[in-house]
């Protein structure tokens, strides 16, 4: 299928070809019959590709700033590395699409397929969107006309903010699509309208809608209108749905408001606001939020959860099936608006227009009638096979860390990178192609039935990654997963249970750094320790706001589940000792979030302990990550992954490192061995269930305020169990592995 992109990197826009989407739960399958161009903000991404390096960083200061603070902390190599990848990552164009359902997932049912939508899908032939994000076409409204909800419901939004009543007079500043869409929305509700622009042409049709107009290149003064227009009084409120830089936009909406009037900003424009323009009149300023109640919440949108209707009566979807309502009957027109029309082919040809020609309002893109192919599958390297000693393995998932770490990493090793596995179609074939993958893929299942692939890597969310590890297991793949393995002690439980049944598979989980040079540097030197370690860690995690999906207990697990298991692993491998023991605590109770700043205390059972300090509080310029040793009257500290450094210890060399270096690279070349050349797992089985073990022991101790013993057995659905070895320096991996077969026929090969 065919999908407009853009490369924020180089400016380029590409009319791609890409699988089709997947169905999922809750989403429903649309072929595109019309999109609409958004003049602004899709304009202001396009024109920010186009821009040169130094011209991107100039038009976000803030950003500027963080990469600063990232310089400073992670070096330049690794920030400047960063900032390429995030840039080279295409971004899908489009949020105002209409068509015809071709299939509906589980829990849809009051669609069907044959039914026509309007939704906010991407400018592309196929799309996937949740139920929640489409709204039915009435046989009164056409496609075309359809494919102005979503810029119809960005207007409306911004209008019940502003409360109009019957007989209020309201000014329009930005007569573009927007602003016509809102012109009509507040006659609707009856009001009269000043609409404010300098193109003449788009003033004309506010005024053939029955708007005054003010033509400000032809010097009108939109204070003196607006005053004269009200007897003196000043308008009841403004809506701004101008997109521009300036700031004076706002000080004349304040300027010709009257007492306690209404400012609701929709499109964007300057906001270095005066004071005295706000305080004088008491005026209310609010910004608006897209489509309304709903946007941006993962609840709503992608789990499909309604507001309660008496509570929120107007969500985004209301919005949008208020709006359909209103064409249907026509009190919103929008034919006129419509001023060139381009098959999707052409997309970059449109967006020329939308870019350069002052006159263009509406630019529709069009779609052929034929059903597009649905294959889920795009052969990128045609006619390359697979050699029998070869390791072929496929990565599910492209989000940041697949594309910046994983996939880059993985391409250095002797793996044969089958496929990139992803739900979004674009994300996927970006991905394959920067690793040099064969194919991409937008189908899992696919992946799982291909005789071919010998291990998945999964990079997805982590609520998913039990029951994924679970089907790749017992469809005969080998599995390295992502850190967390499981979110909660039943989802682990069936993951042991399926490696029981799966003897011949191997499973690893992403704990990359303790294959990091820094640590096995620090591993070495503690060979010959005669005593218990003493650790400190400490985690300068950065803030994450509570309503992330990183936060949901059901999505996330939660930040010490979902990340902070990275370092419970670390110190128990440098003790070479399972945890047995695991107290915590956290902040109390009057902050946002209590769960991400939090002390963990670890109980070796070699007598070792450590502390993992996993603080969200911390400022971005303070080191993220850092290590201290305490042993036999010596201590190593570890700095970032960047710099190692040891007192007392005669022999021990200092190591520091150009960029950060967390293992990611090691770890996978030693998965990849073990695939290649047999073996077992480069972290023991056992290890990753006590780990696990021990990030749920941490939550627990911190929410009920006591130690918690972590069983040191792989309780599974018999009476064997393997038990712990006090001290795993003294086992080798293939003694873990040789009891784990013996005691639970799990030939961890």
């Amino acid at each position: 299928m065919k999908q407009v992109l853009q490369h924020l990197r180089t400016g380029l826009l590409e009319v791609a070809e890409l699988p089709a989407p997947q169905l999922s739960r809750g989403g429903v399958l649309i072929q595109t019959q019309a999109t609409l161009i958004s003049a602004g903000t899709e304009r202001m991404l396009v024109e920010f590709g186009k821009a040169n390096l130094l011209q991107k960083a100039r038009s976000q200061p803030e950003r500027v700033k963080q990469v600063l603070a990232k310089v400073r902390t992670d070096g330049v190599l690794s920030t400047m590395d960063a900032v390429v990848r995030k840039l080279d990552q295409p971004l899908p164009l489009g949020y105002s699409n209409a068509g015809v359902v071709l299939e509906v997932g589980a829990g849809v049912t009051d669609l069907q397929p044959g039914d026509r939508v309007a939704s906010n899908g991407h400018h592309a032939e196929l799309v996937v969107v949740p139920r929640n994000l489409c709204v039915k076409l009435p046989d009164e409204v056409s496609s075309e006309q359809g494919a102005f909800t979503t810029l119809g419901s960005i207007a409306l939004q911004g209008i019940r903010l502003a409360v109009p009543t019957l007989g209020e007079r309201f000014a329009v500043f930005g007569v573009g699509l927007l602003g016509l869409l809102s012109i009509q929305l507040l006659q609707a509700n009856g009001c009269e309208v000043l609409a404010i622009d300098l193109n003449e042409e788009r003033l004309k049709l506010a005024a053939s809608y029955g708007a005054e107009t003010v033509h400000v290149s032809q010097g009108d003064d939109p204070i003196a209108h607006a005053m004269s227009w009200t007897q003196g009084r000043g308008v009841d409120g403004v809506l701004v749905t101008a997109s521009a830089q300036t700031d004076e936009i706002m000080h004349q909406a304040a300027q010709m408001s009257r007492q306690r009037g209404r400012i609701i900003l929709v499109g964007v424009v300057g906001l270095n606001l005066q004071r005295s323009d706000f305080y004088e009149k008491e005026l209310t300023f609010q910004v608006s939020c897209s489509y309304g109640p709903g946007r941006y919440d993962s609840s709503y949108e992608k789990q499909g959860n309604d507001y309660p209707y008496g509570f929120v009566r107007w969500t985004e979807q209301r919005n949008f099936e208020a709006f359909v309502q209103a064409m249907a009957r026509g009190r919103v027109k929008v034919d006129e608006m419509i001023s060139r029309r381009f098959p999707i082919a052409d997309a970059p040809q449109a967006y020329e227009v939308v870019r350069h020609d002052s006159e263009a309002l509406g630019v529709v893109l069009t779609y052929p009638q034929e059903q597009p192919l649905r294959s889920q599958q795009m052969v990128l390297s045609p006619g390359v096979t697979v050699g029998q000693d070869e390791v072929c393995v496929s990565v599910v998932g492209a989000g940041n860390f697949a594309v910046s770490t994983l996939l880059p990493a993985l391409a250095k090793t002797s793996a044969v990178i089958d496929s990139v596995v992803d739900n979004k179609p674009f994300a996927s074939r970006h991905a394959a192609k920067k690793a040099g993958a064969l194919r991409a893929l937008t189908s899992y299942k696919d992946v799982l039935d291909d005789p071919r692939v010998q291990a998945v890597f999964l990079v997805t969310g982590h609520h998913v990654h039990a029951n994924q590890v679970c089907d790749a297991l017992a469809a005969g793949k080998h599995v390295f997963v992502e850190k967390p393995l499981a979110l909660n002690e039943s989802e682990l439980s069936r993951v042991i249970a399926q490696m029981r049944k799966s003897p011949n598979q191997l499973l690893m989980v992403g704990f990359n750094r303790r294959f990091s040079p820094h640590i096995q540097h620090i591993k070495q030197a503690l060979r010959a320790r005669s005593g218990p370690l003493c650790m400190q860690m400490t985690v300068n995690a950065g803030y994450i706001p509570g309503n992330h999906w990183v936060q949901d207990p059901a999505l996330g697990g939660g930040r010490i589940i979902g990340e902070g298991c990275h370092f419970i692993d670390l110190l128990s491998f440098l003790a070479g000792s399972p945890i047995v023991a695991v107290s915590a605590m956290m902040v109390g109770e009057h902050t946002e979030i209590r769960e991400d700043k939090m002390s963990i205390m670890l109980q070796m059972a070699d007598g070792s302990i450590g502390t993992v300090h996993y603080f969200a509080n911390g400022s971005k310029s303070f080191p993220k990550e850092s290590l201290e040793v305490f042993f036999d009257q010596q201590v190593i500290r570890m700095d970032n992954f960047r710099a190692t450094e040891g007192y007392g210890l005669k022999s021990f060399k200092p190591l520091r490192t150009l960029r950060q270096d967390k293992g990611h690279q090691a770890e996978l070349t030693a998965f990849v061995e073990v695939l290649q050349k047999g073996g077992s797992s480069p972290i023991p089985f056992f290890e990753l269930v006590n780990v696990t073990r021990a990030s749920f022991a941490a939550v627990e101790a911190a929410q009920e305020g006591k130690v918690i013993q972590i069983p040191q057995t792989l309780e599974l659905p018999v009476a064997s169990a393997m038990e712990a070895p006090a001290s795993l320096d003294e086992v080798t991996s293939q003694e873990v592995a040789a009891a784990l077969m013996a005691s639970h026929d799990l030939n961890v090969h």
